[in-house]
């Protein structure tokens, strides 16, 4: 049994036709859909949403990842291999947090035209990555995909600034609950500030909890998720909405005296 997941910013109608496709090549394959609700065309939030999935999945898994507004231009597609996992997609760094997670990569440019058939500009993920996925998922040796690079496009979830009283970062990814994800980890705060202490953060003081029920129906918290990010909710609502905060927007945290 193979296993690929899709990662997209296609919502509807459009993964449907990725899955034709591989399931076409491989119709044994097993398909997973990480998310197609990225923000359209959001690549670190699209880098968040995989790197937050993949470690969950068996070696051997192949991640087919397209968040891409470049997509028709001289942009490379690109496999990487690492840590025994396969990720396809476009060289825009989408890919680079989830496998990086792994250690060492190889990365091949798909050039190998002999794979593919007509390719629409606008929809590389159903005529490039899904047909490359399948193949992959079926044991396509990864040198028959293309030629091997040392060149690519990085991407991390950006600097954390940590100071006496205070940790400044950005929001990374709003979940479908409306939780604000940060990247700050739970490394930055825990050990500075502990759960039931209260901080300062989009204006608004709030506890610091280990999750949603603590507080009470309404009530902003700030916690840490399951994927180890500092995360802004709203228990039974959606905080993005109510602070009105979206992807990419800067976040401080503020210790408060006792």
């Amino acid at each position: 049994m193979s296993i690929i997941t899709l990662t997209t910013d296609f919502g509807s109608v459009y993964p449907a036709a990725m899955k034709g496709v591989i399931l076409s090549i491989d119709p044994r394959a097993t398909i997973v859909d990480i998310s197609h609700t990225v923000p359209r065309g959001d690549i670190r939030a699209g880098a968040f949403a995989l790197y937050s999935a993949v470690p969950y999945f068996p070696v051997g898994s192949v991640h087919v990842a397209v968040v891409d507004p470049g997509v028709g231009t001289a942009r490379d597609s690109i496999v990487i291999s690492s840590g025994g996992h396969l990720f396809v997609g476009p060289d825009n760094g989408l890919m680079i947090p989830a496998a990086s997670m792994f250690g060492k990569a190889e990365i091949r440019k798909i050039t190998n035209s002999d794979l593919l058939g007509s390719i629409s500009a606008t929809f590389h993920g159903r005529d490039v990555f899904a047909r490359i996925g399948a193949y992959l998922s079926k044991g396509l040796p990864l040198e028959e995909v293309g030629e091997p690079t040392m060149d690519h496009v990085h991407m991390d979830f950006g600097v954390v600034e940590t100071g006496k009283d205070f940790i400044s970062g950005k929001v990374v990814y709003i979940d479908d609950f409306g939780n604000i994800i940060t990247n700050i980890k739970s490394s930055d705060i825990l050990g500075t500030i502990g759960f039931g202490e209260t901080v300062h953060i989009f204006s608004r003081d709030m506890p610091l909890m280990r999750t949603y029920a603590l507080v009470d129906e309404g009530e902003l918290l700030a916690l840490v998720g399951s994927h180890g990010f500092l995360e802004i909710a709203l228990n039974k609502g959606d905080a993005s909405k109510k602070l009105d905060i979206l992807c990419n927007d800067p976040v401080k945290l503020t210790f408060l005296k006792k």
